[in-house]
């Protein structure tokens, strides 16, 4: 049934109804407090677990919550009640770049634009270590002002998916747009698969239609397996090289991403300025804070940067979930990518934490190659088995003098994260700990005075 006018969580008020699948209803909502337009994905909590699709959305939260890019849909943040789950969402105005190519070819120029800003953003996800696995152009979104944005990481795969081999084995995506190692169940390289589903939505915006297409399935793979596909006449020659180079069968001789930003079509009238791997995004949330960095060139914490000016980011329901007794939904938010991540609560204030993190750093000679919004970023000075360690160390604030932090390794060798993490980390934080997640827990005191805002809003769900 469609919701009309009711207000969320005390915080957003569900408009009409944007679509609905068979787990899920898309609404669109404007937050209360500064009017902005968001999209809310109204999950059933049963339905999923029923039909097995748990490893999906924790899947889908993990990776969300990992890449944070101008092309990329934002997630704000989730909420929760006993039976549905709230992805708050970023508003694409401009609905599905499908509904755009399904009424024709597109102009060249408007082509290469959403080429361009679909290949920042999937390089920015490989580096990040998540491959989307399902790139086409019913999950590439337009905002209002017809910038793209990819959406739907369902199906997505984190690098620790990846087996001894260093492939990934699960097939998965849609046929006209999968790659052909994919489709061989041989293993394959998430992010040349991804390449070869760009380059698939590249030729659908130049020429109106799918370079593999046939009623037979089997047929349709034959093609793909063998890159059997023409280019129409309107292609111009550098357009027609690219494609080639994308749609290379072999995933071993087929063009990297980088070489695709050298190409001269892809370089045609793109603005260089910005690099993708130091994306500078301010990210505005509905409720008005600004997720912005504040840090220096070099990506040290700037000196008239004051531990005040740290303020951590605001907490909600789904970082308070695992510490509320009694209403534990951890089963089915943690993820396997969870397993490289600690989280503990703390009564002392921000400013405590970031200095007993900073001492511990120097302690143990890992650098502060980066400080966000609550978020200090730990990196050691020497090359591990994997690499160099980094550790993301993140403060969610509950109240003024409750906090959660979140320590995660976001690169190097997992086993000496561990290590480091049990044998130095945690013994040399004992003194703000409040509890570590997974030990006995007790609610902290200023949460047993009245229910959490998902408790008390039960009745206001869909």
């Amino acid at each position: 049934m469609e919701i009309s006018s009711k207000v969320l969580m005390q915080k957003y008020e569900l408009g009409r109804l944007l679509g609905q699948g068979t787990f899920a209803k898309v609404y669109y909502a404007r937050s209360t407090t500064t009017n902005q337009s968001v999209a809310i994905k109204v999950i059933d909590k049963d339905k999923i677990l029923k039909a097995g699709l748990v490893e999906q959305i924790k899947r889908e939260i993990s990776v969300m919550r990992l890449v944070r890019h101008p092309n990329v849909l934002h997630l704000y943040e989730i909420m929760a009640t006993k039976s549905k789950i709230y992805f708050v969402l970023e508003y694409a105005k401009g609905g599905e770049l499908f509904d755009m190519v399904s009424k024709g070819k597109l102009n060249e120029e408007v082509a290469r634009k959403y080429f361009q800003q679909l290949v920042n953003a999937v390089d920015y996800c490989h580096c990040r270590g998540v491959y989307h696995r399902d790139i086409k152009p019913e999950n590439l979104l337009l905002d209002e002002n017809k910038n793209l944005k990819v959406s739907d990481f369902g199906l997505s795969a984190l690098a620790e998916s990846k087996r001894q081999d260093g492939l990934l084995h699960t097939t998965c995506g849609t046929p006209a747009y999968v790659a052909p190692e994919v489709i061989e169940r041989k293993g394959y390289d998430g992010a040349k698969a991804d390449i070869w589903s760009c380059g698939v939505v590249l030729f659908v915006m130049l020429a109106g239609y799918l370079p593999f297409h046939d009623s037979n399935l089997i047929e349709m793979y034959r093609k793909i397996g063998k890159a059997e596909f023409k280019c129409p006449n309107w292609f111009s020659p550098e357009v027609r090289r690219l494609l080639v180079k994308i749609l290379n069968p072999d995933p071993n001789t087929r063009i990297s991403i980088a070489k695709i930003r050298q190409s001269y079509w892809f370089k045609k009238g793109l603005n260089t300025r910005h690099t993708n791997t130091e994306v500078e995004e301010k990210i505005v949330s509905p409720s008005g804070t600004n997720a912005s960095d504040q840090r220096d060139n070099s990506g040290r914490l700037s000196a008239e940067t004051s531990q005040e000016s740290l303020r951590p980011s605001s907490l909600n329901a789904f970082d308070i979930i695992s510490f509320s007794t009694g209403f534990n939904l951890s089963g089915l938010f943690e993820s396997s990518f969870q397993k490289k991540e600690a989280k503990f609560t703390s009564k002392q204030p921000a400013s405590v934490i970031i200095s007993k993190l900073e001492e511990i750093a120097k302690l143990l000679r890992l650098k502060i190659k980066k400080v966000e919004r609550g978020l200090l970023k730990l990196e050691g000075i020497k090359e591990g088995r994997k690499g160099i360690l980094s550790i993301d160390a993140e403060i969610f604030e509950v109240t003024p003098y409750f906090h959660l932090v979140e320590m995660k390794k976001s690169d190097g060798d997992t086993l000496e994260y561990q290590k480091i993490l049990k044998e130095d980390i945690r013994p040399a934080l004992q003194d703000i700990v409040w509890v570590w997640q997974g030990e006995k827990q007790r609610e902290p005191p200023q949460l047993q005075e009245q229910p959490l805002p998902h408790e008390q809003q039960q009745q206001q769900q869909p």
